[in-house]
């Protein structure tokens, strides 16, 4: 049997510096540039001295052979080393003998080794290795005044078009731990490379402290938190890159920092929450700004507040969204809005959501079975409603809701409508005053879209043209299934031009190109009405269907209702609350602008999350109160000619029920409930007002239950004109 001698104490201290002394040459090799010169110079260093030393052996007398010819004795062994001619001089000269010959020879093979091998192998390695950092995104160039995107997904490209577009000169830093080439690459299928000359790819993980100093992060103008939004914890480690970026700026502070954070969230309980909660206080007391951010709600707002969206090709490739709400809704108009959704994916529960924040119109005051209508069509549309209503419990304790089963085992079509589950009739309240008073509502339908129960239920909406203006949304997960139904819908939808709202995961332009080809020329109809005969004019059949969802298009952050908002919040930091008044707008105007600026943003500082998401939308519905107002005086839906001129009085009466109305369903939305009678201030005196704090609200009522606090919704809505005229 073979054994082993055991590892002495001297040779494991041997092994042991051994590996230790040929780990660390390594590293220092393999690191930088500047150490490898280092060895080269110490290499240099060595060589010299050994030559010195051979010339000394050789026993030649060459320090007087440098001394007769005015050389200084240090200059021969580097010349030796340098110069190939060296030797050749000193045949010449007759100064070399046998020991010297071979000295010189040793010193001559040396003083190749060094700088024909070494020095190029150096330089080589050197143009190779900083073409590789390069490429890698291992080199760093920005240190001031650019942006940030941390992480990289398919809505970076027009996260980097928006940067484009609001700062032409601006210089973008991408941080992401994916290959650098591939990243580029990608980019370049969206921009060209003289944009792309402006992007910089820096290697490093969003999470890590480490990588914030070599790319200036406390220098940064704006800093976009991204990651990759497939990812399961995608939220959770946004959440952590915020913090790890408040840790590293916090000895900033004081200095000029980033203006602001913009972190995306991907689940929509997430963003939810982070619409009330204070979590990033410190970001707040940096003086920075925190917007987060959430795919599908950005695209929402981008059909129902902006009405467009804008493809990378540039500012100038726009697609327009038609108002779901046709040319305005005035006092008089019988018809309410309905909003279709095939499927409750988060694009759904997304658009629903900002539909019922900004879709409320003045013909309700009117007539209250004119509330818009939010309906959901889904195989398992039961499941789906029960989570839709533990999200929004709030809402649907004070407003009814309906439900349909369409399946083919299902007993009855009929709808049924399904009471408030705390504040109706048989738990003693008044459906008057405590129940039913939104102007919005939802509807659940279970059934298969493909399936000719459901068919005919929208084909009897496509005709309702009279009673609503409908508008239907594609929304399904599968994006084939959202195209193949959006091409055979209905006939009745194409021939009432109702438009179809299709969602596509990448390009926009099939569906685009196919309305634009259908829209190019129009055709005679020809029918009788009535016993007479007919002829309207009509487009062809894919017309009026548009695409939305598109991935790389995901981001839309119009500052301008960011400012709006702020302004908002202005005309009530400043309000006079003893006659619930704000200043006028003969006031304003006399003030500097700059001024009201600079107060605006000093007041929207301090203020907290929730009542900042309160502004803001308030300032998403301004579009749609605009649009009543143009049709309360007879103009076109866009005609934006008159929207600085005073209201008049009739004007902002109905504007101001409409702002309650609006007021009512964002704060349920948002998680306030409606005070309960042992708690109202309406009803034991106005120290019940404290249950603020706790998301309870009193002023959660019909317009008309109101106390003086309704004066608010006259100022706000008087003051729209001003609002437009500052932030054109």
């Amino acid at each position: 049997m073979v054994t082993c001698k055991p590892l002495t104490e001297k040779m494991a201290l041997h092994r042991k510096r051994h590996r230790g002394l040929s780990l660390r040459f390594d590293r220092v090799l393999s690191h930088n540039l500047m150490k490898q010169f280092g060895v080269l110079l110490v290499m240099l260093f060595v060589t010299f001295w050994l030559s010195y030393f051979l010339l000394s052996l050789s026993g030649s007398d060459w320090q007087t052979f440098c001394d007769e010819h005015g050389l200084k004795r240090w200059l021969l062994p580097l010349y030796l080393l340098i110069d190939t001619n060296a030797l050749n001089n000193l045949y010449i000269n007759g100064g070399v003998h046998g020991w010297m010959l071979l000295a010189s020879s040793l010193i001559y093979v040396f003083g190749v080794f060094l700088f024909q091998g070494m020095i190029i192998s150096v330089m080589t390695n050197f143009i190779s290795r900083r073409v590789d950092e390069h490429q890698g995104g291992h080199i760093h160039y920005l240190t001031s005044g650019h942006y940030v995107i941390m992480g990289y997904d398919d809505m970076v490209p027009s996260i980097i078009s928006h940067i484009f577009e609001k700062d032409k000169d601006a210089y973008v830093l991408l941080l992401t731990a994916a290959e650098a080439m591939k990243v580029h690459e990608r980019l370049r299928r969206t921009f060209r490379e003289k944009d792309l000359q402006r992007v910089i790819i820096n290697y490093g993980h969003r999470m890590s402290k480490d990588y914030y100093s070599d790319i200036f992060l406390e220098n940064a103008q704006e800093i976009f938190i991204v990651g990759l939004r497939q990812l399961p914890a995608h939220d959770a480690i946004n959440v952590e890159c915020v913090d790890s970026i408040c840790k590293y700026l916090k000895p900033f502070s004081g200095k000029t920092l980033p203006s602001r954070i913009t972190c995306v969230f991907e689940d929509l309980d997430t963003y939810a929450a982070f619409k009330t909660s204070e979590i990033f206080n410190e970001v707040r007391d940096l003086g920075i700004e925190f917007v987060p951010y959430n795919f599908y709600a950005g695209w929402a707002k981008q059909v129902f507040v902006q009405r467009q969206h804008r493809d990378l090709d540039g500012p100038e490739s726009v697609v327009n969204y038609p108002a779901v709400y046709g040319q305005g809704i005035t006092y008089e108009d019988p018809r309410r809005v309905h909003l279709v959704f095939i499927g409750t994916s988060n694009f759904s529960v997304a658009f629903a959501m900002e539909a019922a924040h900004v879709l409320h119109f003045p013909n309700f005051k009117r007539d209250h079975n004119l509330r818009t209508l939010i309906t959901f069509i889904d195989l398992n549309a039961d499941t789906e409603k029960d989570l839709f209503i533990t999200r929004n419990r709030h809402f649907f304790e004070v407003q009814s809701y309906y439900y349909c089963d369409l399946t083919p085992d299902a007993e009855s079509e009929s709808r049924v409508r399904l009471e408030p589950t705390v504040f109706n009739r048989t738990n003693g309240y008044d459906e008057e005053r405590d129940a039913n008073f939104l102007d919005v509502e939802f509807e659940f339908i279970k059934g298969d879209v493909f399936s000719q129960r459901v068919q005919r239920e929208i084909r009897t909406w496509a005709q309702d043209r009279e009673g609503q203006y409908l508008s239907i949304f594609l929304a399904m997960a599968d994006q084939r299934s959202n195209f193949a139904m959006g091409m055979n819908m209905p006939d009745e939808v194409y021939d009432n031009e109702i438009p179809i709202f299709i969602r596509q995961d990448r390009s926009d332009n099939f569906v685009t190109n196919l309305r634009n080809a259908d829209r190019k020329k129009t055709f005679t109809y020809y029918n009788t009405k009535d016993t007479a005969f007919d002829r309207p004019q009509r487009y062809q059949r894919y017309a009026h269907i548009y695409p939305f969802g598109m991935n790389e298009m995901g981001f839309s952050a119009d500052d301008r209702f960011l400012r709006c908002a702020k302004l908002i919040n202005y005309l009530y930091e400043t309000a006079n609350y003893d006659v619930y008044e704000f200043k006028t707008i003969m006031e304003l105007e006399k003030i500097d602008p700059a001024i009201v600026w600079a107060d605006a943003e000093k007041y929207w500082r301090k203020l907290t999350v929730a009542l900042k998401w309160s502004n803001l939308y308030c300032a998403y519905n301004i579009p749609t109160k605009l649009a009543c107002i143009r049709a309360m005086r007879g103009m076109s839906i866009d005609n934006t000619t008159l929207d600085t001129e005073l209201l008049s009085q009739l004007e902002i009466n109905r504007m101001a029920c409409v702002e309650h109305n609006r007021w009512n369903v964002e704060k349920l939305l948002m998680g306030f409930r409606k005070a309960r009678p042992e708690e109202d201030k309406y009803i034991h005196g106005n120290e019940f007002a404290q249950n603020k704090k706790l998301f309870i609200h009193h002023d959660l009522r019909p317009f008309k239950e109101l106390d003086e606090v309704w004066k608010l919704d006259k100022e706000i809505s008087s003051h729209i004109p001003w609002i437009v005229s500052m932030i054109k």
